[in-house]
């Protein structure tokens, strides 16, 4: 048994022969077999030794300054200084320490995305048992509103959709099926017959084989980049740079009163404690109280700005920040679909059918549903005036969903979908060549456009659906109020706004371009681009970028270190487990109050209200 290296590329036989396994699962035997080669499916986290996290605090060359300070205070009897000097670095090194060791939670609360009970054939037989007993080889069963506990390789599916947002920065669901055929080389974004481990299906269901389990999955890669060291803030390297600078100009005047001492022929005794008299007088003992009364000072202004500052020295660098590499979904936009446009042919029939071909409830469901049940006025009341009699579910290989209602003694047929899945059933028209023309137009704009269409009853199979296409719907998650005017502010005290997505590139332009973050001239790249560069070419892309889309975290993660490395202070905003390795490795980590767990468990600050208002707000407050 071996697991194939890219099982998105295999077909679904290929995969089951290398995996050794078949449409009955695994036995038992079997299943104990693998768990000792692969494991519990779990990510592991390291234990973290606290002790040693602790003792880290202390190594800072302003600290081995102020022991030594303490220390002499100590041996010439001055209890009173030395009492001071321990308590302020006992202090610091406390709230440091409270400060890693709240980091350290982002990975088990990765762990806990993937902690649940599943659902599997094993000899033939369904179980129910808990995820992390998962081993690859594994035939498992999914449906609507389960998390996938691992990544699998579909072999059945029905009307599946999933939200990747975690993971990838899609804001809506994406589309899954079984049949796709997918290229080697694809991107996450692409792997339309297979299932990430910490995504969620929000629609259908689905059967398919466990190819990766614990560590070995796109979810454990992730956390990998987690578990990378924060870099120092400027300030921190400011003190470092100056604690060594002071210490050797305080050796080099000590030498010179030691040397001139003996010089004059003094007593060793005088020497030594004219030198501790020198040392003592010269060591800047209140400096870090100072320091940390600023830093908290500054961080209580913050906080009233709706702003909580979870690493002291990040105050500073929030001020000094050249670049801010925002997330859209949530922190630019409302993080939900909102009908943009419409284009009506016959505006009742698209009405009735947005509200009639619909499955949301209670504001929950599909993002599509539930931004049409807002945009029709009473449709809680069409439902009840036109009761549905039968649905075809959304399908993901004919790219649409159907429903057919009682309507005063007749039944009437409403369809959604994709223009092109409409167009073969649609009854001849003189206007679909122009509603063509307008679909691509609005698709161009970066708008997610369905078409929607009415007609009679022709009986539940496909063949027989003869409709008119009433018009077309164009969906966009709009921007949020404020945030335009952050970025002109941003930009009028000379700093860089970047906006990184999963999205389409067109629907990451309109966004942008809505809120003055893109202009024409403007650069927009891709995760396929960025993969294509080296780190000079990246970097100089960068400078005429100001739209990064398709982005994995693997990019985001590599676009903050080449930054980095040419001088650039980066503030990160993110809200999901995608973002942690950035937010891990930025000089300035913002996670958003309503994101995931992992996500605040790295950022350095978190901001109450998911706005970049909030942001650019709270950087003038630090500069």
């Amino acid at each position: 048994m071996y697991v194939p290296e890219h099982p998105h590329a295999c077909s679904v036989e290929e995969v089951q022969r290398s995996l050794e396994t078949g449409s009955q699962g695994l036995s038992e035997e079997e299943v104990a077999r693998r768990r000792e080669s692969f494991g519990k499916n779990l990510i592991e986290e390291e234990e973290v030794n606290k002790l040693e996290l602790f003792l880290r605090q202390f190594r800072n060359f302003l600290i081995y300054i102020l022991v030594v300070a303490a220390l002499i205070s100590l041996f010439t009897g001055d209890l009173k200084d030395f009492g001071v000097i321990i308590a302020l670095i006992l202090a610091n090194g406390l709230i440091g320490f409270w400060q890693e060791l709240k980091a350290e939670t982002s990975i088990r609360a990765l762990k806990q995305l993937t902690e649940t009970r599943v659902r599997v054939l094993r000899e033939g037989k369904i179980n129910e048992i808990p995820s992390r007993e998962l081993v690859p080889g594994d035939l498992i069963l999914l449906g609507e509103g389960d998390m996938v506990p691992a990544d699998i390789r579909l072999i059945e599916s029905q009307g599946l959709q999933v939200d990747e947002a975690l993971l990838t920065g899609e804001s809506v669901p994406v589309e899954k099926d079984h049949r796709a055929i997918v290229p080697v080389n694809a991107q996450i974004f692409a792997h339309a017959n297979s299932l990430l481990s910490g995504t969620a299906i929000v629609r259908g269901s689905a059967k398919g084989f466990v190819v990766r389990t614990g560590r070995f999955t796109y979810l454990a890669s992730i956390t990998e980049k987690a578990k990378e060291s924060s870099p120092s803030t400027p300030f921190e390297r400011a003190i470092r740079s100056f604690s060594t600078r002071y210490a050797a100009i305080i050796t080099m005047v000590l030498a010179v009163v030691g040397i001139s001492a003996v010089l004059q022929q003094k007593e060793w005794v005088r020497i030594a404690y004219l030198l501790v008299a020198q040392l003592v007088s010269a060591v800047p003992e209140g400096l870090p109280l100072v320091v940390t009364l600023v830093m908290v000072i500054g961080a209580l202004r913050l906080s009233r700005k709706k702003t909580l500052t979870r690493h002291l020295p990040s105050v500073e660098t929030l001020g000094s920040a050249t670049v801010i590499a925002s997330d859209k979904t949530g922190t630019i936009t409302e993080g939900r679909l909102k009908v943009e446009r419409v284009h009506a042919i016959d505006r009742d029939a698209l009405v009735q059918c947005a509200a009639l071909c619909n499955d949301a409830e209670g504001g929950r469901g599909d993002p599509i549903d539930v931004a049409l049940a807002h945009w029709v006025e009473g449709c809680e009341g069409l439902r009840r005036d036109f009761p549905r009699v039968w649905t075809f579910p959304f399908d993901t290989w004919m790219k649409l969903m159907a429903t057919a209602h009682e309507f005063k003694g007749e039944r009437r047929f409403f369809v959604k979908g994709a223009f092109e899945a409409l167009l073969p059933y649609a009854e001849p028209d003189d206007e679909l060549t122009l509603l063509g023309q307008i679909h691509d137009k609005m698709a161009g704009e970066g708008l997610r456009v369905l078409a929607f269409g009415a007609g009679g009853w022709h009986g539940p199979e496909p063949e027989g659906w003869r409709f008119r296409i009433v018009g077309l719907v164009g969906f966009l998650d709009p921007p949020k109020g404020g945030v335009r005017e952050a970025v002109r502010t941003a930009k009028k005290a000379g700093i860089r706004v970047i906006m990184i997505t999963g999205d389409h590139p067109m629907t990451a332009k309109k966004v942008a371009a809505s809120v003055e973050i893109f202009a024409e001239g403007d650069r927009i790249l891709t995760g396929t681009e960025i993969e294509q560069m080296e780190d000079r070419e990246l970097y100089a892309a960068l400078m005429s970028a100001t739209v990064l889309a398709r982005i994995l975290p693997e990019h985001k993660y590599r676009v903050v270190k080449v930054l980095q490395a040419n001088q650039e202070i980066v503030a990160v905003t993110g809200d999901g487990v995608n973002d942690v390795p950035a937010l891990k490795v930025a000089d300035l980590g913002i996670a958003m109050g309503s994101g995931a767990e992992a996500a605040k468990g790295v950022a350095k600050m978190v901001i109450l209200d998911s706005n970049l208002n909030v942001i650019v707000d709270a950087i003038k407050t630090g500069g």
